[in-house]
């Protein structure tokens, strides 16, 4: 039974009714995306010949795809983010995205290289108009000082992680056993199911995401973003930069994709200045703060996000899959992680809240800290799985290495996710100026892309180092990290001025 709010949205369970049609919407994208996840770097390196022919790349053929891929669906949440924030407002650019999705994921179900390809470019645009605005609409459900958000965010994450798991089950289980091309069609049925409610639920929706045409708080005309790069010192200073950087990379090491990745990089910086020379002094605190954080997302996710390449391939390849009689499809690990979340994230969720009200730090940057040190624990017990797994002569595998290791890897990854990844989001809200919240999430998840790229990266440079080295290296890296970054939590927090007390900073 639901009632009204203060501010008049309909409400149900403590909570606006919005946020469940957002819930739901973002449970149906999520089983697309990770469904579709669990089995493409399965997809690309299956040999082209059997019942279930898959393209017969290389192992490091696709995990760069996968770099790429994984990489451009988040980095283009900053257009996605300013297409909501200039034009047609959160709201829309969900629909659009939705849309997107839905065609993208289809069309993936086509067997055709060329529907491959596009079925990932679609996809990569339909994630950037998506993903960061629904996250931003859950955001603008709550008022100022409604100590409800973060809980509002925790349950939302539920949706991500609901559809995580029961993806990679479903799909991943389709795909390898079935035909990866039903497993792309099952994964693009979800989609269809989640844009179908976000169409229903607009009713829910009516207050939240719309597009704000109004001057700033001082009367002032928002900034022209891309105009200003060349108007503002800094902000061109930035961009020359990162231009500087393109030209040695293309000219120097011969690299013109990652050229033209970084040159479109310069555009982003340049924007992330203008915005930061929008604000007024404690917006100005603020947003280094936020800019600051994304350098721990992108260490926490090109660590992280092995899961779906290297730690993909490593359950396929080199992992015992035998249990009694029957073996697991390797994709299933896919949906470890996210059942975990589901398990775990209550008992989390608790203990930050004892945590804090025992007068401990409890601040968002110190539990993503906290976060990035469990997670690349985790590895530690990849490094110890690498140990046992046997070779001959050729290189051939001879001996695997048990499934228990996989699990604890996730089970720390989880924790750390936990720690880390939820209340990002909600700090993301509670920083950014209302103005540029979206593009604020848009680059959130731009960091992220950028952190999937690196988690490309090391999963290519494990064949030359080999996987001990690798895990072995991740693990110490993210420790030494994550201290250095509580080092710094006063300094950030007086940057915030009190942002997070404002908000009643709940445990997520």
């Amino acid at each position: 039974m639901s009632t009204k709010a203060l501010n008049n949205q309909p409400q149900l369970f403590g909570h606006p009714i919005g946020l469940f049609v957002l819930f739901l919407t973002e449970m149906w994208e999520r089983f697309s995306y990770y469904g579709m996840r669990a089995i493409l770097v399965l997809y690309l390196v299956t040999a082209t010949g059997g019942d279930n022919p898959g393209l017969g790349w290389s192992n490091g053929e696709a995990l760069a795809l996968y770099g790429w891929y994984t990489m451009f669906v988040y980095v283009a949440s900053i257009p996605g983010g300013i297409l909501a924030d200039k034009f047609i407002g959160q709201k829309r650019a969900v629909m659009v995205g939705g849309l997107l999705l839905v065609a993208g994921h289809g069309v993936l179900a086509v067997e055709a290289l060329w529907a491959f390809y596009t079925g990932l470019f679609l996809i990569v645009l339909g994630v950037g108009c998506l993903k960061p605005n629904i996250s931003t609409m859950v955001g603008g459900l709550y008022g100022k000082g409604d100590n409800r958000r973060d809980m509002g965010f925790y349950i939302f994450y539920m949706g991500i992680n609901l559809g995580a798991a029961a993806s990679a089950l479903l799909v991943g289980y389709v795909g390898e056993t079935i035909g990866w091309h039903y497993g792309f069609g099952l994964a693009g049925i979800g989609m269809a199911l989640g844009q179908l409610i976000y169409m229903y639920g607009q009713k829910y929706l009516k207050d939240v995401g719309n597009l704000v045409t109004e001057d700033d708080e001082e009367g002032a005309p928002r900034p022209d973003l891309i105009g200003n790069i060349f108007k503002e010192k800094n902000a061109t200073i930035g961009f020359a930069i990162m231009l500087a950087l393109a030209a040695y990379v293309y000219f120097v090491q011969g690299a013109w994709d990652y050229a033209l990745l970084i040159a479109g990089l310069a555009f982003a910086v340049g924007i992330g200045i203008v915005i930061y020379n929008d604000g007024n002094d404690i917006e100005k605190d603020r947003i280094k703060v936020i800019y600051l954080s994304f350098l721990i997302i992108i260490v926490f996710w090109g660590s992280f996000e092995q899961a779906g390449g290297l730690l993909n391939i490593y359950a396929k390849e080199k992992t015992d899959l035998a249990l009694g009689s029957f073996t697991v499809p390797a994709s299933w690990f896919q949906s470890v992680n996210a059942i975990f979340i589901l398990v775990f994230a209550t008992i989390v969720g608790s203990f930050w809240t004892w945590w804090r009200n025992r007068g401990s730090e409890s601040s968002s940057i110190f539990k993503m800290a906290i976060g990035v040190i469990i997670m690349g624990w985790g590895f530690l017990f990849m490094s110890k799985a690498s140990t046992e797994v046997g070779y001959d002569a050729a290189g051939a595998v001879t001996e695997k290495s048990a499934m228990t290791w996989l699990v604890l890897a996730y089970l720390f990854h989880t924790i750390g996710e936990l720690c880390a990844s939820p209340v990002a989001l909600s700090f993301i809200t509670k920083l950014a100026p209302a103005r540029w919240v979206a593009f604020m999430m848009g680059a959130y998840f731009a960091a992220t892309g950028l952190g999937n790229k690196v988690a490309g990266l090391l999963g290519e440079f494990s064949e030359s180092v080999g996987e001990f080295g690798i895990f072995t290296g991740i693990a110490i890296f993210c420790t030494i990290f994550g201290i250095l970054v509580l080092f710094l939590i006063q300094p950030l927090k007086r940057l915030t001025h009190g942002a997070e007390d404002q908000e009643g900073d709940s445990a997520h």
